[in-house]
């Protein structure tokens, strides 16, 4: 079972930038990884995601394209979102996930997703 670890979260000020990481146990099955974040009552948005074969990017989010960069490293199992100009609506908890690559975009697998990675933006 592929096992997803984040790391890089942590608190800035609006405007300011952070790089999460998501490392896979392994990718099994699957070759797509990206991020889903969900704000503290709000429902989850899928943010980001990258095919580990072809590295092509779909930004789910109209919001955050030009300011987030979604990158895989497949030798280290591994993919970062690197946020900049953050703002304070994008205060979420991030979670990795890994999918299913097809028709130009990642279909993330049920339940396989890492415990998160909480990123808190201040006005």
């Amino acid at each position: 079972q592929v096992q997803l670890e984040e790391s890089g979260g942590g608190s800035v000020q609006a405007g300011g930038s952070l790089r999460l990481s998501c490392v896979a146990s392994e990718i099994g099955r699957y070759n797509c990884m990206g991020w889903i974040r969900q704000a503290l009552g709000k429902d989850f948005e899928e943010v980001a995601y990258i095919s580990t074969t072809s590295g092509i990017a779909q930004y789910a989010l109209d919001s955050v394209k030009g300011r987030f960069t979604i990158s895989r490293y497949n030798a280290k199992n591994t993919v970062t979102l690197q946020m900049n100009s953050l703002k304070p609506e994008e205060t979420a908890m991030y979670y990795c996930t890994v999918g299913d690559w097809a028709d130009g975009g990642c279909y993330p697998a049920a339940s396989t997703w890492g415990q998160g990675s909480q990123v808190t933006v201040s006005s």
